[in-house]
């Protein structure tokens, strides 16, 4: 798969193949944000005195209705948004995608300052013109203060430079899509991105790693192949230790008996962006099905959420969207403009082509994804 994409030949089998991968990693992140996101920062106790001795084992109410995502998956939607315009603004000579980055998730920042779309903004495109991102769903104030001017964060000079918390992970799943790129540019471009909000080497790199893992995945790799290859790029990293650590320590606990809650709360420590990574690594790895994993991941005194998200977005890259709990999908909010974004960025990626080039370009397609 990595050579035909590489060389832009795609067959059709690989293509629905890829395309497949995409909306699994798209909508299991989101499901897997749904489900955490009722027992968000709820100790296992008070998760087990409310739902029973097994913890949250089916959907349950957050913002007044199941199904309802964070603002983590609005932000996800917007990294997949971003990278598309990259490629669409590469016609133009123009090519610094973390600029790109930066401008997507200026314009989720937006959705949550605004009190509806700006239909006069033409250059927004259309998912910042989607009513339903416009909730609050849990922002964290990382990602609202480091997106909340027009100075981009970069790894010289990050935002939140002690910001350690595993939100950048969970929207960098998008990252690991890019599977004509070279697995350390995608590290590359996960960790610069990264930085914009959560300026802690470990965040970054944990982002960096997810990305990384989620690349192999989407490659047609083994989810222990997939991680081994992350641990060989970060090793030359300065500051890659606690990633390294936790990510060991996930495969380590694999070989442990069955899995508990106990152990899914060891590796979580207290709840940054490694812990929350490793935590994903683990339960994708044990779990028998998505469901069973994103149920490991969920039930713990951490941001659930997250780790519902991780997990969600490695099992959907690795199993495709066919292996997704049905009656959690019927549900999930924004399921239509999911599937939408993900078939553009599919299409983009094994036809970007055919719509849009220096010479001719679909008035359509740069309606949706304006140059500007």
């Amino acid at each position: 798969m990595g050579t035909a994409a590489a060389t832009g030949v795609w067959g059709r089998a690989e293509q629905q193949n890829f395309r497949s991968r995409v909306r699994g990693t798209l909508l299991g992140a989101a499901v897997g944000d749904a489900f955490g996101a009722p027992v968000d920062g709820l100790s296992l106790d008070a998760i087990r005195a409310e739902h029973g001795a097994d913890g949250l084992v089916d959907p349950v109410p957050a913002y007044g209705r199941r199904g309802a995502v964070t603002a983590a998956t609005q932000l996800t939607l917007f990294t997949v948004d971003g990278l598309i315009r990259a490629q669409v603004r590469r016609d133009t000579g123009a090519w610094h995608p973390p600029t790109d980055l930066h401008r997507a998730y200026r314009r989720w920042a937006a959705t949550q300052s605004d009190w509806g779309p700006d239909e006069r903004r033409e250059e927004d495109g259309w998912l910042a013109r989607e009513e339903w991102l416009y909730a609050r769903r849990g922002p964290s104030r990382a990602c609202l203060l480091g997106l909340g001017n027009d100075v981009m964060g970069t790894l010289e000079a990050p935002k939140n430079p002690g910001e350690r918390g595993p939100e950048a992970a969970v929207r960098s799943a998008p990252f690991g899509l890019l599977v004509g790129w070279e697995p350390q540019l995608v590290l590359q471009l996960a960790v610069e991105c990264a930085a914009q909000t959560h300026g802690h080497p470990a965040a970054c790199l944990a982002a960096g790693a997810h990305s990384v893992i989620l690349h192999g995945l989407a490659r047609g790799e083994s989810l222990d192949g997939a991680i081994q290859r992350a641990l060989a790029l970060l090793a030359s990293r300065p500051g890659r230790e606690p990633v390294t650590d936790a990510l060991r320590h996930a495969l380590g606990a694999v070989r442990q008996g069955m899995p508990t809650a106990a152990r899914v709360e060891e590796l979580l420590g207290d709840g940054a962006a490694e812990g929350a990574l490793a935590v994903a690594a683990y339960c994708a790895l044990v779990g028998e099905d998505i469901r069973h994993g994103v149920r490991l991941a969920v039930n713990h005194g951490g941001p659930s959420s997250a780790t519902g998200a991780l997990t969600g977005a490695l099992l959907g890259a690795l199993h495709g969207e066919t292996a997704l709990p049905p009656g959690w999908l019927t549900e999930l909010e924004g399921r239509a403009t999911i599937l939408e974004l993900a078939d553009d960025f599919a299409m983009e990626m094994t036809q970007g082509p055919a719509l849009h080039g220096p010479a001719a370009s679909s008035p359509g397609w740069l309606a949706r994804y304006p140059r500007a």
